[in-house]
């Protein structure tokens, strides 16, 4: 510990997110339409539709749209909440089936006609009465089991979230790892802490305020963690925008929360030595998972401390692989207590950007991911750095399926689960294959915590 705090001058290498693993293309990389490129050299994809729609709410734009269109009525239940029903029309459900010479007397009294009817019930619809006076004439005829308006019902609940980015189908990311099926065993837990080692996080994006905990600026002790990037903002909605709030993108976990760590810079770089401290600080500060979307080629006495330290604490820690197309290892990611993270296209091949090689152990998608940016401003990269998260949030998922687990236990249901591409078996550019949030979790929730030697010992003594 005393080498993680010493400051190595000589060996405290710059991690060049910009160039490896920070969710870029290189330099002679061509802009795509639409993209512009960040200072950093970062390829942007910020398209204008999400740009436009980032503040609407779906439930609200359809409650606006009943509210203002003719021939339809509002109840207000409170200052809030309000029911809408069509004018000039009522449900009626008859004691018994009426004959057609009921139905013409009816239909000439309220001068209108029947729209539809099932069984006994049947809708008519007026020329000349308002709803309520429809009913009022009901109620007073026999053969009446009862009348009402004939109310308009509402989605409550959808397959998938409603954030606005993921309705519009922008969010390709999340469906094809079995994000969707994975929700119904967990959504995730507020005890669970991802911590997010990169350039710190936008503290104000509605989308991540409410998702965040106490964090640390490595480079400036007095000041917030705050993003004046964008990289981790991106990375954190990913694992955690907030879901299912009408706005935005939604993230892997709907409650888990953030714990933001400020160790590079505006220009998306940093040292091992900030790199190390902050990964020192997230463990040491209750963070269950450490998201590195960094690296370069270099291996680190002094990150590699900072790496064995977290494990030894049970903490899960997920890297990029880095994106020169390289299968030179780059590091944290290659270091054996890190999950390496490759990335895959929406067609499932390896992206053509991502590092590969022996030591890639997962996959996830990385290609024009959907996110939170700073600035409160929504974006779209690509790169292993938006891979990675993808297996953070899932690490997290697991950990709040089964919070008894050991990191060493995650890692495994994450491996194993995983859907092999590629050659059979793991390879080179996929590892262990896709992540699949369902399976992982259906495994997750029937495994039974690691025991120890000693334990096992004591525990059959004992029976």
């Amino acid at each position: 510990m005393r080498r993680i705090r010493a400051i190595f001058l000589g060996s405290a290498l710059i991690l060049l997110l910009a160039l490896t693993a920070g969710g870029v293309f290189r330099n002679d990389a061509k802009e795509e339409p639409g993209a512009r490129i960040h200072s950093s050299g970062q390829q942007v994809m910020i398209a204008r539709s999400m740009a436009k729609v980032n503040n609407v709410k779906m439930g609200e734009k359809i409650k606006n749209q009943l509210d203002t269109q003719g021939e339809v009525t509002l109840i207000f239940h409170n200052k809030k909440d309000t029911s809408h029903y069509y004018d000039h029309e009522a449900t009626v459900d008859f004691v018994k089936e009426p004959s057609m010479e009921e139905i013409d007397e009816i239909t000439r009294d309220i001068k209108g006609w029947v729209i539809k009817h099932l069984n006994s019930i049947y809708i008519f619809r007026s020329t000349v009465m308002e709803t309520p006076e429809m009913i009022e004439y009901f109620n007073q005829r026999k053969n009446i089991e009862y009348s009402e308006p004939n109310f308009i019902l509402m989605q409550n609940e959808v397959n998938g979230p409603n954030d606005l980015l993921y309705q519009e189908d922008y969010q390709w990311n999340l469906p094809v790892i079995g994000t969707e099926q994975g929700w119904k065993v967990t959504r995730g837990t507020e005890d669970i802490e991802i911590a997010i080692v990169d350039t710190g996080i936008d503290l104000d994006h509605p989308d991540l305020r409410n998702r965040l905990v106490k964090g640390y600026n490595v480079i400036n002790e007095k000041a917030e963690p705050d993003d004046d990037n964008g990289h981790g903002t991106h990375v954190a909605g990913i694992i955690a925008s907030e879901t299912n709030n009408n706005e935005g993108v939604a993230g892997m976990t709907w409650f888990s929360k953030i714990m933001p760590i400020k160790a590079m810079g505006a220009k998306g770089y940093g040292t091992t030595f900030d790199i190390a401290k902050g990964i020192v600080w997230a463990v040491d500060h209750g963070a269950d998972v450490i998201n590195l979307s960094l690296g370069n080629y270099q291996p680190s006495n002094v990150l590699e401390e900072a790496v064995r330290y977290a494990f030894e604490k049970d903490v899960v820690m997920v890297s990029a692989a880095g994106n020169d197309g390289s299968d030179q290892p780059t590091y944290p990611s290659a270091y054996p207590e890190v999950l390496s993270v490759a990335a895959v296209d929406y067609k499932g091949n390896r992206a053509s950007f991502s590092n590969y090689g022996d030591y890639i152990d997962i996959a996830a998608p990385g290609v024009y991911i959907p996110s939170t940016y700073f600035n409160k401003q929504y974006a779209a990269l690509s790169g292993t750095s938006m891979a990675a998260p993808h297996v953070a949030g899932l690490a997290a998922l697991i950990k709040s399926a089964n919070p008894e687990l050991k990191s060493s236990q995650v890692i495994k249901i994450i491996k194993n689960s995983a859907i092999d591409l590629g050659e059979q078996g793991k390879d080179i550019d996929f590892g262990n294959g896709l992540i699949d949030v369902n399976s992982a979790l259906q495994e997750a929730s029937k495994e039974r915590p690691s025991v120890s030697e000693q334990e096992k010992s004591l525990f059959n003594f004992f029976r």
